[in-house]
């Protein structure tokens, strides 16, 4: 039986978390149009005859000296040292440039087998994915290079079948019905930044971090009960997540209720939702800690 750890990089909005959900066929990481949407190491686990593949999503790299940017940066780094093998994943709408030189020389100086994957190859010209294949087979010689569409659910089989080729052998380090093993609170958390995100545009996403104050469960009631504050950077910005005539916030509850559901099968679910401000707190060391976490 195979098993390998395998972390997932590449830029931000390559489609890492899309692939990293369609692999374990469920929702283990949030996605979103916005750039940097995944801010910590989140295991998607994948099980089947062949082994066990577990699956770290890491933040996209992103140049930049902003404390959040810094920490999303050494998340990643992190992670290859710790990871049996990459996944190497080139969005082939945008074109290579310093971040992507970046990454790869990461990848290649990790000592671990990397395949190397042309991802959105379902909506690329005949061009693109020609250009994005030769950056990547000139990048990355000796490793298997694939073109695959995680959104359209297309060449991921390829993609398991180079893996489970290169991973060792060794035990499961799950419960072959595992898919994550995020802790409620954060699973939780993910669901509700991810509706808040999808009503705010621009900056905004990048200002907001959800936070569970209180989870409770009454066995005997089969209730739940979740308290969870939406944070922004400014307390101007709470208007803007509450939206006018609180319509916004409204949404957000409703849609979170929705998936949060999910999670406890025959259980009602109560879900109190508050917006605070937590000024400057991509700058301060102690919410940052709270908020990153291997």
């Amino acid at each position: 039986m195979k098993a390998a750890t395998v972390s997932v990089i590449g830029r931000p909005s390559a489609g890492k978390s899309t692939l990293v959900n369609t692999i374990t066929g469920m929702k283990v990481s949030i996605t979103s149009p916005v750039p940097q949407t995944t801010r910590n190491k989140i295991r998607g686990i994948y099980t089947d005859s062949r082994g066990q593949l577990v699956f770290t999503d890491t933040p996209g790299f992103h140049i930049s000296e902003k404390e959040i940017n810094r920490r999303m940066q050494e998340m990643t780094i992190s992670s290859l040292k710790d990871s049996d093998m990459l996944l190497y994943l080139l969005d082939g709408k945008r074109s290579p440039g310093k971040e992507e030189e970046t990454i790869a020389s990461l990848a290649r100086e990790s000592g671990v087998p990397v395949v190397a994957v042309l991802n959105k190859a379902d909506i690329l010209s005949g061009k693109e994915k020609e250009e994005g294949m030769a950056y990547l087979r000139a990048a990355f010689p000796s490793s298997p290079v694939l073109a695959a569409s995680a959104k359209a659910d297309e060449g991921v089989d390829e993609i398991l079948i180079e893996l489970f080729r290169l991973a060792p052998e060794g035990e499961m380090m799950y419960d072959e019905d595992a898919y994550t093993d995020q802790d409620l609170s954060f699973r939780i958390s993910e669901i509700i930044r991810e509706k808040t995100m999808e009503g705010l545009s621009e900056e905004m996403p990048h200002v907001i971090f959800v936070e569970i104050e209180d989870l409770e469960y009454d066995e005997k009631e089969k209730h739940v009960w979740i308290r969870a504050a939406i944070n922004t950077e400014r307390e101007g910005q709470k208007g803007i997540v509450v939206g006018r005539g609180g319509e916004n916030i409204k949404r957000i509850r409703k849609e979170s209720f929705k998936e949060i559901r999910r999670i406890f099968p025959g259980s009602s679910l109560t879900l109190d939702l508050r917006v605070k401000s937590v000024p400057g707190w991509r700058k301060s060391k102690r919410t940052l800690d709270r908020i990153f976490r291997n």
